[in-house]
């Protein structure tokens, strides 16, 4: 059973001046909290999902399980780089059903197992757009209720873009677990 999807419209988050480092993939993180860009959109998505909060957790920071489901239906996990830890990178490149690649990656800001995890995205073909992405896992009976606030965006288009793979990504990580 899921949630139906959520969206804010507004929320504070990090800056997006950012450079790009030599490998392609976002700049290292100073650690520190990033500067508050009001009237940036932002989304949230829900979904209930029948697994505990740690397996939920670790299907988001073990990069085999990620691998497995990671990105909209259609897609396929090629690369999952994780080093979960604050100021620790992630790297994803995922393959699209036409043999298109895409990359992402960021920073890691919080790591609060099983409970949060907080990190910078940036598309690898515009590492000068950074946004913010945090995931909340809580338990709810024999299951878990997670959160993903996605904040930050560049402009509507990139939110409303963003909100449909990022369905899909839930869809799947939804199934994963049935």
């Amino acid at each position: 059973m899921t949630a139906p999807a959520e969206r804010a419209t507004r929320a504070p988050a990090p800056s997006e001046d950012r450079a790009a480092s030599s490998a392609g993939r976002p700049a290292a993180s100073t650690g520190a909290p990033p500067a508050s860009q009001p009237g940036k959109p932002s989304l949230m998505l829900r979904r209930r999902i029948a697994a505990p909060q740690a397996k939920v957790f670790a299907a988001w920071t073990r990069p085999e399980q990620l691998a497995k489901w990671f990105g909209p239906e259609g897609t396929q996990a090629a690369t999952a780089e994780l080093d979960v830890q604050v100021g620790g990178r992630y790297f994803i490149r995922f393959r699209m059903a036409d043999g298109e690649e895409h990359g992402v990656g960021g920073a890691y800001r919080e790591v609060a197992p099983p409970e949060r995890l907080v990190f910078d995205w940036a598309w690898q073909s515009t590492p000068e757009r950074v946004s913010l992405v945090t995931l909340r896992f809580a338990p709810d009976g024999d299951g878990t209720l997670f959160t993903l606030i996605h904040e930050q965006f560049a402009d509507d288009a990139a939110r409303d873009s963003h909100e449909h793979g990022w369905t899909g990504c839930l869809d799947r990580l939804v199934a994963f677990f049935a």
